[in-house]
């Protein structure tokens, strides 16, 4: 019986969960779907589009592990589950939206290479694919204290009262730091890591490729007026491209990270923390993950491989569909093969960071901790 672990009316708990299968739903379709069309067609096997894969396997890992794992704990009072499950879901959670990050960087450092500098030796497949381990082995490591502080703890003058009048035990799943600064401290460190750092790396070479395809349209314009009309469709298409990944990437993860700061360095207390608890990191959480279902659909306008894809599973009903050999190539998914800026800008892959996120309680003593279960 989970009866004493809800902590919400039946209204809003419906709310939260149809909320939540919003999202779930199109992150689970879009990127199996995504996975498909890069397996399947060998000309899509470029590196832009290797690195699309592992990120929509790690946003699948996202929607397989954080967004259901969320959902429960934002319904229930409680850790109901065993220390292991509250090491390796943390752990895994972290890991998958870690290893999103580290890709959309990836991605935006091949980008640069390819429009900035089209004529320097282009990054392989192999060459990829140890980026691409690279990027998990990063994602591992800085992750992994969370898993080792976090544990399952009985709190201790707090029980659950059921309807019939039994009581339960309150265990809760959270970082058990020696010293309250470690816990602010590292939360800093992923901060920086895992929002900061990599929001002005990719923001600084995403200006560097608008820069350039400005100043490769003029250059172009002026020289050769006769492929003028393509290269400035192709510029503005990748500068609304560009604001869309900054849009995204920002609005979908400053909530989550101001909570964050807040929780940590301000300690919010009584209505506060029941209101933030209660409601606002539900928020929050949901729109973090909601850049994990958005992904795909990105893919498919700026995509016209992607798109073609998606089309033809849509007209087979299957998700086993994938577009014909023959409608696979183009300049644009031809990687950095061809030497001019105008056949690499549509390759430029648009960013969505997935959330992870923070859930308080209060102990004993009415201060507040936090579990930092990344989900």
């Amino acid at each position: 019986n989970f009866s004493p672990y809800y902590q919400h009316s039946l209204a809003i708990a419906a709310s939260f969960t149809l909320a939540y299968l919003f999202i779930f739903m199109p992150c689970m379709v879009g990127n199996c779907l995504v996975c498909l069309i890069v397996v399947k067609n060998r000309h899509m096997r470029t590196v832009t589009n290797l690195f699309i894969l592992n990120l929509a396997i790690s946003d699948l890992l996202v929607g397989i592990f954080c967004i259901p794992t969320t959902l429960v704990d934002n319904l229930i009072t409680g850790w109901p589950f065993s220390n292991a499950v509250c090491k390796l879901s943390g752990l895994v959670q972290g890991i998958s939206v870690a290893a999103s990050v580290f890709t959309l960087v990836a991605i935006a450092v091949d980008r640069f290479r390819c429009i900035v500098y089209p004529f320097k030796p282009k990054l392989t497949l192999l060459v990829a694919k140890a980026t691409i381990g690279l990027v998990w082995a990063l994602a591992l490591v800085i992750m992994l204290p969370s898993a080792v502080m976090l544990t399952v703890d009985q709190e201790k003058g707090h029980f659950m009262v059921s309807s019939d009048n039994k009581i339960y035990p309150l265990y809760y799943c959270y970082e058990t730091w020696p010293e309250p600064e470690m816990r602010k401290v590292y939360t800093m460190v992923l901060f920086t890591h895992i929002y900061l750092m990599p929001l002005a790396l990719i923001m600084i070479m995403y200006g560097c490729i608008g820069a350039k395809l400005s100043a490769t349209a003029v250059l172009s314009s002026s020289g050769h007026p006769d492929i003028k009309s393509p290269i400035s469709q192709r510029k503005v298409k990748v500068v609304k491209m560009l604001i869309v990944v900054a849009l995204l990437f920002m609005l979908s993860w400053l909530p989550l990270w101001t909570l964050m700061l807040l929780t940590d360095y301000a300690r919010p207390e009584g209505d506060q923390l029941d209101l933030l608890t209660g409601y606002i990191f539900p928020f929050s959480h949901w729109l973090a993950f909601s850049n994990s279902s958005i992904n795909p659909i990105i893919y498919g306008y700026f995509n016209e491989n992607f798109k073609k894809g998606f089309q033809a599973a849509c007209r087979s009903g299957s998700c086993c569909s994938v577009l014909p050999q023959e409608q696979a190539v183009s300049k644009d998914q031809q990687g950095c093969k061809a030497r001019s800026t105008r056949d690499t800008a549509l390759s430029a892959n648009p960013l969505t960071i997935r959330g992870w996120g923070v859930y308080m309680v209060r102990l004993e003593n009415e201060q507040v901790g936090d579990k930092r279960v990344l989900s």
